[in-house]
């Protein structure tokens, strides 16, 4: 397991090995096993903090994680994740743990070989819930079954 971040509740963020690469992304919360967080219950979060903060806020904020997620995981994206978080009140924590794991699958994204849309497909999701409104369980799942270019159109399409 690799440490990449760990949260004033003592919750950790690690990257470790999974079914497929060593790119799973592990979270652990006080009191619970370490546990890789599925799509659609991260997605059902952003949709939760949209109804209260506005999709459009946290897209603009994810949208700045996106833009700088490269291969490596870098403590100045934590620590603005981090800064971005205090924004948002009481939900600061779970916006700091939410992002960090977003963060944390694309540079997954990034990494895994042979992939070739990398953390596009992460946003591809992301926008689906908060832009598109489109239920969080339906966004995890849009993208089985389809080959890499249908995917890769659906993006393009999305200008991104």
């Amino acid at each position: 397991m690799t440490l990449l971040r760990t949260f004033h509740d003592g919750s950790a963020l690690e990257f470790g090995a999974g079914r497929f690469d060593a790119w799973c992304v592990y979270l652990t919360r006080p009191g619970r096993s370490r546990y890789p967080p599925r799509d659609a219950d991260y997605f059902a979060q952003l949709r939760s903090l949209a109804a209260r903060h506005g999709a459009q806020r946290l897209y603009a904020d994810f949208l700045a994680i996106y833009h700088r997620t490269t291969k490596e995981s870098s403590p100045h994206v934590f620590e603005m994740i981090y800064h971005m978080a205090k924004a948002y009140g009481d939900d600061d924590l779970e916006v700091d743990v939410l992002l960090s794991l977003l963060y944390a699958g694309m540079i997954a994204e990034e990494n895994k070989r042979r992939a070739r849309l990398r953390k596009r497909v992460k946003r591809l999701g992301v926008h689906q819930v908060l832009i598109e409104n489109i239920p969080p369980e339906e966004a995890a799942t849009f993208s089985r079954g389809k080959t890499w270019d249908v995917i890769d159109f659906e993006c393009t399409v999305r200008q991104f």
